[in-house]
């Protein structure tokens, strides 16, 4: 299976975090968090955001960036509203690392300086200072599993009381 790493900033506000690990949960993708958070793990508006899916998944605690950095290998996709590329403008490789900044002030400007090949961006309107990060991580893990063809996700549902009609399948 392709690996896709998301990285958790210095995160403030427990309930993006639930949300955001229920995301990597649902999707396989590993998630890293970086200290010092607004919150301690075992806070109880972090665990209801992610309800039940916490045995699916992949985490990874580091005491620092530059812990981070040091313990970890790979391309790095940082997310910003001061990015000047998009967020599909890039192909994220196989064991990519998308990078999120704390909710309060995003990443430091002098990791995106030295890196503005690798800044990205969602696209907004001007005067809107940013999406939530929950909606933000969410939107760049289905834009790399998108361009990898969803590895291993199941692509189709069921309905409960009725069967679908088996010779009308497409979208179309």
């Amino acid at each position: 299976m392709a690996e896709l790493n998301i990285v958790l900033v210095e995160p403030q506000i427990p309930q993006n975090t639930g949300n955001i690990a229920r995301t990597c949960a649902a999707t396989g993708a590993r998630l890293h968090l970086v200290e010092p958070m607004g919150f301690r793990v075992d806070d109880r508006k972090l665990k209801r955001a992610g309800l039940d899916y916490w045995h699916l998944l992949d985490i990874t605690y580091y005491e620092s960036l530059d812990d981070f950095f040091a313990r970890t290998h790979g391309e790095y996709f940082y997310f910003s509203t001061k990015a000047r590329h998009t967020h599909t403008e890039v192909t994220y490789p196989d064991g990519a690392y998308l990078v999120f900044g704390k909710e309060t002030a995003g990443l430091p400007e002098a990791l995106l300086h030295a890196n503005p090949q690798r800044c990205v961006r969602l696209p907004m309107i001007d005067g809107a200072r940013s999406l939530n990060l929950s909606n933000t991580v969410a939107v760049g893990v289905y834009e790399a599993l998108r361009q990898w063809d969803y590895p291993e996700l199941t692509n189709y549902g069921h309905l409960r009381d009725y069967d679908w009609d088996e010779e009308n399948p497409s979208i179309s």
